[in-house]
């Protein structure tokens, strides 16, 4: 506030020492008050350029200021693009054409100003400039209080007024006391709150309308009141259901992301131990394989052994026959030369011995390395056997592993598709009872407004027809009064003159007032009738009235039927919140299945490693054995060359000391 004194000071060429005093002691309470302050035009131009954007105040009090046409002008151009404000008071400074026109642009341009006070001024007096006025009125959307008593607004200004009231959707409260409205300006104001639905509060009184039309807007206003607490009511109602769809949607979907987030995690450490047991089956794979390498290495050796085993067979066949050579050639020998050879014959069976007894050994030796090939053969077999059973029980598991995973995964989608459709299902009940309820709401509320439309067009008509039944009794009655004026001045002059002439006047006169008087009679019948109608018709109302009532009481029903729906949809959601945890129970079910599943398969790795240890342990010593047998069959080799090499050393010198070899020598 400080700012803004400083800011006058600046601004104004000759500053009011009484509006800086003002503005010193009144400037904290977010209110500038200048009220009973006589305004120069100066002023009002420093105070039209400070009042634009933001002010440190929200209401302005400016009423009883003697404020000009011009100085106002300024003043409310300022407010035109104000931002704060909230609250004008412009009593008592005799506004009129300029004024109103201001007025008016203010109205159209500012978007902030809820409370207007026109009180003691002269707006009404130029209808044109407050038909503008009113043009602005209708065009603004934010006032809510209006305050125009004793501005001189006539009928036409009334009905300029009505039709603005007829556009604006924002006026709240709206004072015209102490005006000349009059009867057509109060039918104007009553007819235009058939289509106003926002105005509470409308004052009218010292206008010279008729008590009934007072009524009927009472009736209106207080009708609007209703319809704007019932508007109220239903809003509040219809924000706090939306506000419990949301948080019981927002609750389902993070039920449903929580589903989703274990579902996901459930499905991450099933592929995570899928690709463990896939490993591990890998390595047992390659175990195998390598047990396979092994076994066929083996299968080679044992190849190369009984190649070995063939070649010294076939060296034993070709010794038999040079034996059975040398038998026939010591035959042949010994029947030239038996004289000869009966002393060698002796040594030659005795060598024969011999050879014969180290042949049968070196045949039982080789019986023994075929056996105990066949034995290392069998034991292969037997190796083999079991390998391949291990292999079957590895392919069962994981199959069984794949199944149980295919169903685990079957299961999860299945149940999340029952979530969803039982989610979609609640959902679409949901909005399918709220859209029925509202709809059912809303046609009760239109068929009621359009038989309360219907009524007051009814009771409008009637007021009309009264008024204009009351209107021709006044004028026949202000027509009788003149006639009679008339005829007691023409008496008066007369009197002196025509004395039977006025008695003959006198005589017609009267006969006129027993007219007269029976058609007052009749009129007043009228009235009796039309308020024997006006009665039924309130009675009528008084029906509707309760009919209205029991409407209000359906309403409470159903809405306590909405709420035990409400209810029923918690208790709905609280049991498949129960059906989820049993869901969520199955799931940490089938966790631990999944952990015993995969305790086995560690047990049966373990198992598996341990007999592929065992195996290596047996394939070692049968591979020592091996490395002993091929140790043994190389000495064998080399005892039979060497003892080939003596038998062949021995024949030679057996040969060279025969005779024959002699005469061979010889010759």
């Amino acid at each position: 506030m400080e700012q803004f004194r400083s800011g006058y000071a600046r601004l104004c060429p000759d500053p009011q020492q009484s509006v800086l005093q003002r503005l010193r002691e009144r400037g904290g309470d977010g209110r500038l008050d200048l009220e009973t302050l006589s305004l120069s035009l100066e002023t009002c131009g420093a105070l039209g350029r400070l009042l634009p954007g933001a002010t440190p105040f929200a209401e302005l009090a400016l009423g009883d200021c003697g404020v000009s046409e011009e100085g106002a002008k300024l003043l409310l151009h300022g407010l035109c693009s104000n931002t704060t404000v909230k609250s004008l008071d412009l009593k008592g400074n005799n506004l009129r054409t300029v004024g109103a026109e201001a007025l008016a642009k203010l109205l159209r341009q500012n978007k902030c100003i809820r409370s207007l006070i026109l009180e003691w001024n002269n707006l009404g007096m130029w209808e044109e400039s407050f038909s503008f006025f009113c043009q602005g009125l209708a065009a603004n959307g934010v006032l809510q209080r209006l305050d125009l008593r004793n501005n001189q607004i006539s009928h036409q200004g009334a009905r300029e007024l009505a039709m603005a009231l007829r556009q604006n959707a924002s006026l709240q409260e709206l004072d015209l006391r102490w005006n000349n409205i009059g009867l057509l300006g109060g039918r104007a104001l009553l007819n235009c709150l058939h289509s106003n639905k926002t105005l509470k509060r409308l004052e009218l009184a010292g206008n010279n309308i008729p008590s009934d039309i007072l009524k009927a807007v009472e009736q209106a206003v207080d009708h609007n009141q209703d319809r704007q607490a019932i508007l109220s009511e239903s809003r509040s109602r219809t924000s706090i259901l939306s506000k419990e769809v949301l948080s019981l949607k927002n609750e389902k979907t993070k039920q449903f992301l929580d589903m989703m987030d274990t579902i996901d995690k459930q499905r991450e450490e099933i592929a995570r131990s899928g690709r463990i047991s896939a490993a591990r089956v890998s390595q047992l794979q390659e175990a195998l394989d390598e047990q396979h390498s092994l076994v066929n290495s083996l299968k080679a050796r044992l190849q190369m052994m009984e190649a070995a085993l063939a070649l010294s067979e076939q060296k034993v066949q070709s010794l038999g026959e040079l034996l059975s050579t040398a038998k026939q050639e010591q035959a042949s020998m010994a029947e030239r030369h038996f004289t000869e050879l009966q002393q060698q014959k002796q040594e030659g069976a005795d060598r024969e011995s011999k050879l014969l007894s180290d042949l049968s050994v070196a045949s039982d030796k080789n019986l023994l390395l075929r056996k105990q090939v066949d034995e290392l053969e069998k034991k292969c077999r037997v190796q083999q056997d079991q390998l391949f059973q291990v292999k079957q029980d590895l392919t069962n598991t994981t199959e069984e592993l794949k199944l149980r995973a295919l169903q685990a995964e079957e299961r999860l989608e299945n149940e999340k598709k029952r979530f969803k459709q039982s989610l979609e299902d609640v959902e679409s009940l949901r909005v399918k009872e709220v859209d029925h309820m509202t709809q059912h709401l809303e046609a009760s509320e239109r068929s009621m407004q359009d038989r309360i439309q219907r009524l007051e067009a009814i009771r409008s008509a009637l007021e009309e027809e009264l008024s204009q039944a009351k209107a021709a009794a006044l004028a026949e009655r202000g027509q009788a009064e003149e006639e009679l004026m008339k005829a007691r001045t023409q008496a008066r002059l007369e009197e002196q003159q025509r004395v039977e002439h006025l008695e003959e006047k006198l005589r017609l006169m009267t006969e006129s007032r027993d007219e007269a008087q029976n058609c007052c009679l009749k009129q007043k019948q009228m009235v009796t009738e039309a308020q024997a109608k006006v009665n039924q018709l309130t009675l009528h109302s008084d029906g509707l009235k309760r009919r209205i009532e029991e409407l209000q009481q359906d309403l409470n029903i159903k809405e306590e039927e909405k709420v035990t729906e409400v209810n029923k949809v918690k208790v709905e959601l609280q049991e498949q919140i129960g059906h989820l945890q049993a869901e969520r129970t199955a799931q940490d079910g089938l966790r631990e299945k999944i952990a015993a599943l995969e305790r086995q398969l560690k047990a049966v790795s373990n198992n598996h490693r341990e007999a592929l240890l065992d195996k290596e342990g047996e394939i070692s010593l049968l591979l020592e054995k091996l490395r002993m047998k091929e140790a043994d069959i190389s000495r064998m080799r080399e005892e039979e060359a060497q003892r080939a090499s003596l038998l062949q050393n021995a024949i030679m010198a057996y040969v060279q000391a025969s005779p024959l070899g002699a005469h061979s020598s010889r010759r």
